[in-house]
């Protein structure tokens, strides 16, 4: 057997492992965030906490997990049967919703695997429903959870579990989730067993090392066909929801040979609201648009990660200070960093770069009291929009695009689950950007609120659109007309309220009539 046909073949035993994960998950699922937007993602990992393999889900999830494992693994050692949880973003998190386990694999008392999944939950307390405030601090984002023992050899922390419950919404939702993604868990330890039987885990290491290796290897040589040199960078997130406008985020791209830095340190300080990010989140992002450029038969692993650098300054929006916010850092900054990353390397492959996408997730997040059944509800998702023109092709129309990955919620299961009714689900004719190759349009998504809601919005790309795709709009329509609202904004609802959320469309890649091509 040639070494690249046996590297295949490893590859995707490993990778299946984490896929059949992310299906438990998601069919296990009680939240449709998780099994209809499929807001998860799933990995496994090697006994020193590298990334080995991931099921193709969410790239700020994913490109996170390196340094999260690099961060808790020496402090919190894991023996069989424990099960550790966390989502603090100052211990490897991405923001609160997001509640990651981690658990060992261990084969004749060695410690052979980590297996890995992190799950975005509707609700994890905090100011408002849906865990997605505009806020000044962490602590009225949700729940904090540092890196803490769920299991320990078998047995579940009760007492624990009982009080980080007690302190979300729909509780009975939350525990499903978290049931959901301990599932999966448990099908990785099912399915890893087979693996060591039919290879024997010498084997397996020896697989896992030469696929790091490789995988190295294919970046480096990604790396090599980028021409050396300094690329410089900047993109603005609207505002920080407090009246901070313009946040600036920097990047210096040094292109040297078969290695890269990413240096953002001359991005703007932390700011007063929660578009402050934690470098986890940034490397996700960086790593992320390095991947894309690889051919698709590569395996992604954290090899491809090794030849990049990313260094951020501590006390800025990209590197804050415990207790700033960061809820939006995770869904708006982290779209924001792939554009200033894309930017840059435009300078270098102008051919190759398509033009900037729609730029945000347009985060919508509401909650209140079942008006037939007296329940509480609540309720988070992403909107997609227009993707940018690629150099050969047009951009795409209403898709989520990069570091969201996600699906939507279907119509017919937003308006079984909850008391709203979509009036309006389109794509926003005439917002995508003009071009030799036009950008893609964005959508309308139309909420009706059958009853009183607490709404949370967080969105970008209202006050500068990727020129020259139309920009994003948030609106409250009432009898008396239109009322335009912020990007970011918490606000209470009466029933009968009619909320508009118009999603930006994508830039247009070259000039109108050009035939030679040109930048976005």
């Amino acid at each position: 057997m040639s070494v690249a046909l046996e590297l295949t073949i490893f590859s995707k035993l490993f990778a299946a492992v984490a896929e059949e994960m992310g299906i438990v998950l998601r069919r296990s699922a009680f939240s449709a965030n998780i099994k209809e937007r499929r807001d998860y993602s799933c990995a496994l990992c090697t006994a020193q906490g590298e990334l080995l393999a991931q099921a193709a889900h969410i790239p700020v999830h994913l490109g996170a997990l390196p340094r999260t494992l690099a961060l808790i693994l020496p402090q919190f050692p894991l023996a069989p049967g424990d099960v550790l949880l966390l989502n603090d973003p100052y211990w490897g998190g991405t923001h609160l919703p997001d509640l990651t386990l981690i658990a060992p694999f261990y084969v004749g008392g060695r410690l052979a695997f980590y297996l890995v999944n992190r799950a975005h939950h509707a609700d994890v307390g905090g100011a408002t429903p849906g865990s997605m405030p505009l806020a000044r601090d962490l602590r009225d984002e949700g729940v904090i959870i540092p890196p803490t023992y769920l299991y320990r050899q078998g047995t579940l922390d009760e007492d624990f579990l009982a009080g980080v419950l007690d302190r979300m919404r729909v509780v009975q939702g939350r525990r499903g989730d978290l049931q959901a993604q301990l599932a999966a868990i448990h099908r990785g330890q099912e399915r890893l067993p087979a693996l060591v039987a039919r290879y024997g885990l010498p084997k397996l290491l020896e697989m896992s090392r030469a696929l790091l290796d490789y995988s190295e290897r294919a970046m480096q040589e990604l790396l090599r066909t980028i021409p050396d040199g300094a690329y410089s960078f900047v993109d603005y997130l609207d505002d920080d929801g407090y009246g901070r406008q313009d946040v600036a985020i920097r990047l210096t791209l040094k292109i040297a040979g078969d290695s890269a830095v990413l240096d953002f340190c001359q991005t703007d300080d932390q700011v007063a609201g929660g578009v402050n990010t934690v470098p986890v989140v940034v490397e996700a992002a960086a790593y992320y648009v390095f991947l894309t450029l690889l051919k698709e038969e590569y395996p992604i692993n954290q090899g491809c990660f090794k030849p990049l650098t990313v260094l951020t300054r501590p006390g800025s929006l990209l590197d804050p200070s415990f207790p700033a916010p960061v809820a939006a850092g995770n869904v708006e900054t982290s779209q924001r960093l792939v554009d200033v990353v894309l930017g840059a390397l435009a300078q270098a492959l102008p051919e190759i770069i398509p033009a900037a996408r729609q730029g945000t997730m347009n985060n919508v997040s509401f909650g209140g009291v079942h008006p037939q059944n007296g329940q509480e509800f609540t309720y988070y998702e992403t909107i997609g929009g227009g993707m940018g023109g690629r150099p050969q092709a047009l951009g795409l129309d209403g898709v989520h695009t990069h570091m969201t990955n996600t699906q939507n919620t279907p119509v017919e299961v937003l308006e079984h689950d909850y008391p709203v009714l979509v009036s309006r689900y389109a794509l926003r004719q005439n917002s995508g950007g003009a071009g030799r190759c036009p950008g893609g349009m964005g959508i309308i998504r139309d909420f009706n609120f059958l009853s009183e809601v607490s709404v949370s919005l967080l969105s970008d790309r209202r006050r500068h659109g990727g020129q020259p795709g139309a920009k994003g709009e948030n609106v409250l329509i009432t009898a008396a007309g239109e009322k335009p609202l912020p990007g970011k904004i918490n606000l209470t609802l009466p029933p009968n309220s009619h909320l508009s959320i118009r999603t930006p469309g994508g830039g247009g890649w070259g000039e109108v009539g050009d035939k030679s091509g040109g930048g976005g």
